[in-house]
């Protein structure tokens, strides 16, 4: 079904999932869309089917706590920050079939904020409060390579895992070639604001034209080929400076975000015109994501909400 504004109006909560007792910091589709998985500040990790709209398994991190957690390329396995204090900002590959964590990625000397896995191969990136972005491979526990970047970074892959962005302090945003990252960045920018800018998240678009990238009080699409602002989302509540999520559409056509105050807001990502409020949820929607193989979102604040 081809997405319309008239096809988002008729969109409605399907099905709530109240399995968490804490704030739901992260999920993500597996790569078939068939599977949904979720960490939370209760130190859980949640799997649910989206095929049969049912929890599959829960999986404990009291040690650690969980976030940021992402597939991989296999759909039980999945990679997560640590959670729980300064003792430990390990990255971990988890193994969902048997609750068997895989490997252990040691390095960043303070919290993970950003975590992008390759949508190619086994590499990814992790960008922490200790000022670097260091780039992994699951296979091994040995870092690959670290770019210094001051402030709280965002790195993101393009869909074909040729380009990757990392947003930074001073309202700055690089662009590199995967393959000789060690150059330097082939593009940088700097977007314009009033004030300096802490990035919280950020995503390619499917088709690689466009980056969204998230602060506290706006969220910016950018020209993924001259850096330029395309748009300004803006009409939303966060108060209290959470971190919210945005996404791409699966066409590219529209963006959706959380908000604080429980909605769901949806643009057309070019006009930057509000096209929705989805509600439902009781609290500040932080978590937020499309289904990548179907008509579907997913969201989440103390709750899972499937649309």
């Amino acid at each position: 079904m081809r997405l319309t504004d008239e096809v988002l109006k008729s969109m409605a909560l399907g099905k709530v999932f109240k399995d968490n007792t804490a704030k739901i910091n992260a999920i993500d589709f597996s790569n078939d869309g068939e599977l949904l998985v979720s960490s939370s500040d209760d130190e859980s990790v949640h799997v649910y089917s989206t095929v049969t709209g049912e929890m599959q398994k829960v999986i404990f991190s009291k040690k650690y706590g969980v976030d940021m957690i992402r597939f991989t390329h296999t759909n039980n396995a999945v990679l997560c920050a640590s959670k729980n204090g300064s003792w430990d900002d390990s990255l971990r590959y988890l193994s969902l079939y048997d609750n068997r964590y895989l490997r252990y990625f040691k390095g960043h000397r303070d919290r993970v904020v950003s975590l992008a896995m390759s949508p190619i191969d086994d590499t990814f990136f992790s960008g922490a409060l200790d000022d670097t972005v260091r780039l992994w491979d699951l296979r091994t526990n040995a870092c690959q390579g670290l770019l210094r970047r001051r402030g709280r970074p965002v790195v993101a892959f393009d869909n074909k895992g040729v380009i990757f962005a990392i947003a930074s302090s001073g309202n700055s945003v690089k662009l590199y070639d995967t393959k000789s990252f060690g150059k330097g960045p082939f593009l940088s920018c700097t977007v314009e604001s009033n004030q300096p800018l802490e990035w919280t998240c950020g995503k390619f678009s499917n088709d690689g034209k466009y980056i969204l990238l998230t602060t506290d009080n706006a969220i910016f699409l950018l020209d993924s080929f001259s850096g330029a602002t395309v748009q300004k989302y803006q009409n939303f509540v966060n108060d209290n400076s959470s971190v919210l999520e945005a996404s791409f559409s699966p066409d590219d056509q529209y963006v959706v975000s959380g908000s604080e105050d429980g909605t769901i807001r949806i643009w057309r990502t070019l006009t930057g015109q509000e096209v929705m409020q989805w509600k439902g949820h009781t609290g500040p929607v932080g978590v937020v994501q499309w289904n990548p193989a179907s008509l579907m979102v997913a969201s989440g604040c103390t709750s899972l909400g499937f649309w």
